[in-house]
């Protein structure tokens, strides 16, 4: 189980003392704070980006991330391909399946996930890993509709494992859980769990987060 420590909006005072107990997961969900937050911290902090990301800011993540949770097109998934070539690197991603009855929220729909693999143009990126999916369930206090959603994305995972990724080790990675529904998550198979307000506190916000 990886605990990714979610820092966004926090200050670098915050996630230095959450580094100095042993943590060394952290995620960002805006490219310029993210950016900023890596020249000037830790160089052994690994870098996760779980927000909704824009095709024009790929290149400034791609040479130090070490995961981008949020994948949720293909087009998405190909220019990151693209600019990983640029830099000589391979980026580690999760797909983003759509789970919650949220709009808010992004993801492939399953059908569009399975549609997607099925065609198999991803088959010829080279500079991308898929090492798995990710998820967010409906914020509810109605636990089992939560429980059933995670459920359900824990058997889309094995589908698509079983069937596109049974002898790839480096799809292993199933994301679901945050600070109100982790301890759901890893009772329905979560491998890793995305927590901010419940070690950071209430988030800092900024005048321009």
């Amino acid at each position: 189980m990886q605990l990714v420590c979610v820092s966004k909006f926090n200050p670098k005072e915050s996630i230095l003392e959450a580094y100095e107990t042993g943590e060394r997961i952290f995620g960002e969900s805006k490219v310029q704070e993210l950016c900023d937050k890596q020249e000037t911290l830790p160089q052994d902090i690994c870098w996760h980006f779980i927000g909704h990301l824009q095709t024009n800011k790929i290149k400034y993540i791609v040479p130090f991330v070490s995961l981008i949770h949020g994948v949720d097109s293909f087009k998405l998934l190909a220019e990151i391909d693209k600019q990983a070539a640029k830099t000589g690197k391979t980026v580690n991603c999760l797909l983003q399946i759509h789970i919650a009855q949220e709009e808010t929220k992004f993801g492939f729909s399953a059908d569009e996930l399975l549609e997607m693999l099925r065609v198999g143009e991803w088959q010829g990126l080279k500079n991308i890993r898929i090492c798995g999916l990710m998820g967010m369930a409906t914020f509810t206090d109605n636990h089992e509709k939560i429980r059933t959603e995670f459920r359900g994305l824990k058997m889309l995972f094995e589908q698509v494992k079983t069937t596109y990724f049974a002898s790839d080790p480096s799809f292993c990675e199933l994301s679901m859980g945050m600070s109100d529904d982790y301890q759901i998550a890893i009772e329905e198979g979560s491998t890793m769990v995305r927590v901010g307000s419940l070690i950071f506190g209430t988030r800092q916000y900024t005048s321009n987060p």
